[in-house]
């Protein structure tokens, strides 16, 4: 098995556009009526984060029962179906070339706390660049310390991670209750 290096480089203005083509071939693979939401996710989702080179992707699906049965249609686009890969509730697809991975497909029923989770940290990083910036000060010297060691990796990120995971929330919720209440006046 060939180890993975990890790499965490800068924000690269192709990243929405690479988003779009891979979302597009993947709502032309699997049944629109199953489809809710295809999103990007992750830190390529956020304009001048430095990440990754990887693009997430989040579906939102109404069953995941219906996008198991599509598993084919993701394997025809060269994703490797990796089921629930830890994280209960979640269809994970993993995409590659050569020796990169390029995309990560996270799919959750709509509306699932792991779904709002992924959309509330992105938009938080989005409205606070001060948060983003130590984010990707944080995730370069994890790089650079982890030795491709991906546990060591998460683990140097993870309480920056929860604790602007639950700010996020906080502020998501909020964000979204004000959005209804103006909508309704």
């Amino acid at each position: 098995m060939t180890q993975r290096i990890i790499t965490v480089v800068a924000a690269n203005p192709a990243w929405p556009q690479m988003f779009k083509q891979e979302a597009q071939r993947i709502t032309g693979a699997l049944t629109a009526s199953n489809l809710y939401a295809v999103q990007h996710i992750g830190s390529t989702s956020v304009p001048g984060l430095a990440a990754k080179p990887i693009i997430d992707i989040q579906l939102q699906v109404h069953d995941l029962k219906k996008l198991d049965d599509e598993s084919g249609a993701m394997q025809g686009l060269g994703y490797e179906v990796k089921g629930e890969f830890g994280i209960p509730g979640r269809r994970y697809f993993r995409k590659s070339s050569q020796h990169q991975r390029t995309h990560h497909v996270h799919a959750f029923e709509v509306d699932s706390s792991a779904a709002i989770r992924h959309l509330a940290f992105r938009d938080y990083l989005k409205a606070h660049p001060s948060v983003a910036e130590e984010y990707a000060k944080l995730k370069l010297q994890a790089a650079q310390l982890c030795n491709n060691d991906m546990d060591f990796y998460c683990d140097y990120k993870n309480e920056f991670v929860q604790h602007h995971e639950a700010l996020a929330l906080n502020w998501y919720q909020s964000a979204v209750s004000s959005k209804v209440k103006t909508e309704l006046k």
